[in-house]
């Protein structure tokens, strides 16, 4: 008897229809046969698994890398009534214990573990007594030495066939080469499987490479690009934790409002950031590649990376981060030549001999795709062993689809420019932006975005797993009245119209009486104002680190710029004299201009802070010079 995969997609997530290749997918897990899908980023691959271990009344064991993911998948499901846990390190003793009991008795359609804990013999034992439909192995990529984000951990998984020859195995990831995934297949010993592969051609997404000449050039670009998409959700990317602080402040002081994410930031600081842009109460996030990973925002306009990645498939899963709503978004890659010396320094480091050149074909194929006059779309396809029939994509800047923000005449209020592709998709009788956002009252999506951040905050959760963006915008099209008519908005199930329905007409209906989104205040002290006013209270470098939660060499770096403009006056007090003295003999032998020459000349006890504070001192002295003898 036919199962109907469409009546539980509409009643637990709420959609119509199945994106391309879930439908094919969901049915070759539940009829018992291996599979192997690699799916971009937005395709829709956790419901390809979290499906059919709903509807098959056994345990789907879940293997992921991120815990993160891991919680917030659970969580989410929780929210749909559909039962799941997690078994991690993150997890409490007492409370692993009673989830292996639960799990053991069939508790749960999903359930979630790391790769070290399967590795884990008395894992294997324990899994025996627990009903398994099947296994899931997210980013499935980690098990291949060739893939670009390798995990020794990862290759325990092939394990699993021998102690489980009867149960079925999915792999899914995002970025996998024809070698990796071929890799996939041998390493977890897949038996016939059914291989689901979606074109890696992102049709929606302008690919634009600039190698810009100075760090100047890089920054007038990102404030360019961050404006002509003002109102955007954006992320960018930046290679290290110091300059993502420092880029916060740098778009700070030219009126852009963005937040930091790293590893380094304490867990409920980075945790609040994040979710402070996934409810767009702030829409630029800088962050370290530490971000993004399991991000469920589908309407992120603007990928911005501000350095070279370390491989193609590790810019193609962040850029495609961007536009997973479908509509046009752009992915810019601001580089620079020192990005690759840096990159071959690191692989330079690396011991094991193998893995260096493997490092080493990543590196020339990113170089190559940064530097090639060829189509980045082309490029990208063919990489992944994919062959277009066609030579011109009209979505990146070798096929002449750069916006105006990238040339030398940027006119940095610019509003967002429609690629050419969009303009050919409209001759083609393909749906323009402006038709799938038709009867969108933006007052009444922020309102509801409003509402939305109330119910994560009192809940505790993620505002994404209160609803979707896209749900948000259904609704603004569909106003619903009653329940029955919520029920046929995009995104919401049963669950979601039985806990949030009364409280969403509430709103609505709220709104038709008059009511708006309160209007958010932003600060508009600036992190130089911040920074000379906690100097003038007496405060030090360390104090006003933890104050503006910044790392301490970025508010000495910040110090010493203000120095070396003229905005604030020296401070004897800052360095001791004789150590003072030292750096300033140093600059008078070797110049004020290279770091590493002065403190190569100085004792080691002498810090980079300490060496850029009096350099930034003489070098505003030199201008000041300068500009006299004029």
């Amino acid at each position: 008897m036919a199962i109907d995969l469409h009546e539980p997609l509409r009643r637990y997530w709420g959609y119509d229809d199945f994106r391309p290749l879930q439908e094919r997918i969901i049915k070759s897990i539940l009829g018992g046969f291996d599979t192997c899908v690699v799916m971009p980023t937005g395709g829709g691959k956790s419901l390809c698994y979290q499906l059919p271990a709903l509807i098959s009344n056994r345990t789907a064991i879940v293997i992921s890398p991120l815990i993160a993911l891991m919680q917030d998948q659970a969580a989410q499901l929780k929210e749909m009534g559909i039962s799941a846990a997690v078994l991690n390190s993150s997890v409490a003793w007492q409370d692993q214990s009673s989830v292996m009991s639960k799990a053991a008795q069939g508790a749960y359609r999903l359930l979630y573990l790391s790769p070290e804990r399967l590795a884990k013999p008395e894992t294997i034992a324990w899994l025996h007594r627990v009903p398994i439909g099947f296994f899931a192995i997210d980013e499935a990529h980690c098990i291949s030495e060739w893939g670009h984000e390798f995990r020794p951990e990862y290759r325990q998984l092939s394990n699993l066939r021998a102690g489980f020859p009867d149960k079925p195995i999915a792999a899914f990831t995002a970025s996998a080469t024809r070698r990796v995934r071929q890799d996939i297949l041998t390493q977890l010993q897949l038996h016939e499987p059914h291989k689901y592969i979606q074109s890696f051609h992102r049709s929606n997404l302008r690919y634009l490479v600039k190698q810009c000449e100075n760090g100047r050039e890089q920054s007038r670009l990102l404030v360019a690009a961050l404006r002509a998409h003002a109102g955007d959700n954006v992320i960018v990317y930046a290679p290290t934790i110091a300059r993502v602080e420092e880029t916060v402040d740098f778009l700070a002081e030219k009126g852009i409002a963005a937040i930091p994410y790293h590893a380094k930031m304490d867990t409920r600081a980075r945790q609040r950031n994040q979710e402070r842009w996934m409810s767009d109460e702030v829409r630029v996030l800088v962050g370290t590649i530490a971000f993004g990973l399991g991000i469920n925002k589908a309407a992120v306009r603007a990928v911005i990376h501000l350095s070279l990645p370390k491989s193609l498939e590790q810019y193609y899963q962040e850029a495609g981060r961007s536009g997973r709503d479908g509509l046009p978004s752009d992915c810019a890659l601001l580089w620079q030549k020192k990005d690759a010396g840096l990159l071959a320094h690191f692989i330079d480091a690396i011991v094991d001999r193998e893995e260096q050149q493997r490092a080493w074909d990543r590196y020339r194929v990113i170089r190559r795709f940064a530097e090639s006059g060829a189509c980045r779309h082309r490029q990208i396809c063919l990489h992944f062993g994919e062959t277009p029939k066609w030579e011109r994509c009209d979505m990146c800047d070798i096929c002449d689809a750069s916006p105006a923000w990238l040339t030398d005449k940027a006119d940095a209020t610019l509003a967002v420019e429609r690629p050419a592709r969009v303009r050919k998709w409209a001759d083609a009788g393909r749906r323009q932006p402006a038709e799938i956002s038709a009867g969108v009252d933006p007052d009444l999506l922020e309102y509801l975005r409003e509402w939305r951040r109330g119910v994560a905050q009192r809940d505790n959760i993620p505002a994404f797993m209160v609803m979707h963006d896209a749900t948000l915008e259904d609704l603004c099209r569909k106003l619903p009245r009653t329940q029955a008519d919520l029920l046929r908005v995009s995104g919401i199930g049963e669950r979601k119209a039985a806990s949030h329905g009364a409280a969403i007409l509430f709103a609505l209906e709220s709104y038709r009486s008059g009511s708006r989104a309160t209007a958010r205040e932003e600060s508009k002290v600036s992190p130089a104002e911040e920074t000379m006013r906690l100097l003038s209270e007496g405060r030090t470098f360390e104090e006003i680190a933890q104050i503006r939660e910044r790392r301490l060499n970025v508010v000495i770096d910040l110090v010493a710029e203000l120095v070396e403009r003229g905005r604030l006056a020296f401070n004897e007090k800052w360095i001791p004299p004789g150590r003072r003295m030292q750096i300033e003999d140093a600059i008078n032998r070797v110049g004020s201009q290279r770091m590493k020459t002065i403190k190569d000349a100085l004792p080691p006890e002498i810090t980079y802070g300490e060496i850029r504070l009096v350099a930034a001192q003489a070098r505003h002295g030199s201008a000041a010079v300068d500009r006299e003898s004029q």
